[in-house]
């Protein structure tokens, strides 16, 4: 696609756009002081859409098929070493749930082809952008057919399939949404997904992280309600970390424990921090190099002739350590594993100069403190081949910003659901822009 048809400016302001109904669910069109949504369209031929559908969701079985191999084979050694996963959610992440809730994978799509670069499996955000905004902004200002029309029917059948099979196990009582409250991104997305399983039928109630209650090996309790099914938008490397500042109650794990023990069920369960872990980015490609050792394990290899063609094709070699990239003198980012919006995240030039660094922001728009920094750094790490990213330029009212463009797959039960673009530097974090995703030809 020719760049200047990439990006496609609507005929509007900001302030035009993102006023009434717009303005009002998704209240964080500006963010940290400045654009966030712009009032352009990011266009994608009916070749890169499609592809992208079939290619994400082929991509998502690959990692559904080494989830299960790694809860069923992998040692609680490699779990907690290779993966980075806290030794009191190990347990707790083997219990094989028949969906994650929401994950959305992250892509480089350029002319020249296109490679997921990671997934975001635990809490992923971007929800009413995809599925609301985007979706309105294109029908009603322009003849184009939006990317993530399908969004919300995604939405509803994996809820539906999450609660109905906690409910066979018993857990037919309260569903609560949680965030904190002060978070205004969270909140919407947290309140997107309240929405969407009150329109199942289901009651469901909003409760702030800091209103929960836990009492060990009981259960949880918020609003008054023992809480039997809980989605949160908070991260379990977060949580897992968590204690009361009063008693000094380990409450992650004691919520850990009540899902352990049968008290509670949680969107997105704990398998998906295994998924989370870029560190497990590393695991599939060391699989894929080792196809036929898995023969020894399995009676067979692990995955099949389509499947390793899908990982050549779409995604990068990624290790755990950059001796490979080195030697070769060959790019490569370096990630920290539980990395969120570019943080931790570093990229290296052939001869492994260090180009740029990704550490963020705070709420106030200065750059994180010297904790954040820290925090991701003392992280493990993964290695993993550079694939440069498109370069766009975007109409924002600061004037002409030139980015690079993150696209965002969203796969939800298995299925293909929408598009979420980000125009950002080369690494894409905090500051990076939003535009609705559209099909273009």
């Amino acid at each position: 696609m020719e760049r200047q048809r990439r990006v496609i400016p609507l005929q509007m302001t900001h302030d035009e756009l993102f006023q009434g109904e717009l303005a009002q669910r998704i209240p964080y069109h500006r963010i940290y002081g400045k654009q966030y949504c712009l009032p352009s369209i990011m266009g994608y031929t009916a070749a890169q859409f499609e592809e992208l559908q079939a290619a994400s969701e082929q991509v998502d079985q690959l990692y559904w098929k080494s989830l299960r191999f790694a809860q069923q084979y992998l040692s609680d050694d490699f779990m907690n070493k290779q993966l980075g996963i806290h030794p009191s959610l190990i347990q707790a992440a083997r219990i094989a749930t028949p969906s994650h809730g929401v994950s959305r994978q992250d892509w480089i799509v350029t002319e020249h082809g296109m490679k997921c670069i990671e997934n975001n499996t635990d809490t992923p955000t971007g929800i009413p952008e995809t599925a609301f905004l985007g979706n309105a902004i294109i029908n009603r200002y322009t003849t184009h057919r939006s990317a993530s029309e399908n969004m919300d029917d995604a939405l509803m059948k994996a809820l539906e399939k999450l609660i109905v099979h906690y409910q066979s196990q018993g857990l037919t009582g309260t569903i609560a949404c949680t965030c904190y409250d002060w978070h205004t991104e969270d909140k919407g997305n947290t309140e997107y997904v309240l929405n969407i399983i009150r329109k199942l039928g289901y009651s469901v109630i909003l409760v702030p992280l800091d209103q929960l209650t836990i009492v060990a090996g009981d259960g949880l309790y918020g609003g008054g309600e023992r809480i039997d099914i809980l989605y949160r938008l908070y991260p379990l490397e977060y949580l897992i970390q968590d204690t009361e500042a009063d008693t000094g109650l380990p409450v992650g794990e004691a919520l850990i424990e009540l899902a352990l023990i049968g008290r509670l069920a949680l969107i997105n369960p704990p398998q998906s921090i295994i998924t989370q872990s870029k560190g497990f980015l590393a695991l599939i490609w060391a699989l894929y190099e080792r196809n036929d050792q898995s023969s020894d394990v399995l009676g067979h290899p692990l995955f099949d002739e389509a499947e390793l063609e899908t990982i050549r094709k779409y995604l990068l070699p990624t290790y755990f350590e950059n001796t490979v990239f080195v030697q070769q003198q060959i790019p490569y980012v370096a990630k920290s594993y539980w990395g969120r919006e570019g943080k931790g995240t570093s990229l290296y030039a052939g001869d492994g100069t260090l180009e740029t660094e990704e550490w963020g922001v705070q709420e106030d728009g200065e750059e994180e403190a010297e904790e954040t920094k820290l925090y991701y750094s003392s992280q493990p790490k993964i290695y993993q081949q550079r694939f440069t990213m498109e370069e766009v330029e975007v109409h924002t009212e600061s004037g002409p910003f030139h980015g690079s463009l993150l696209t965002g797959a969203y796969v939800i039960g298995g299925s293909f659901a929408g598009l979420l673009p980000r125009v950002g530097a080369k690494i894409t974090g905090d500051m990076a822009y939003y535009c609705p995703a559209a099909i273009v030809d």
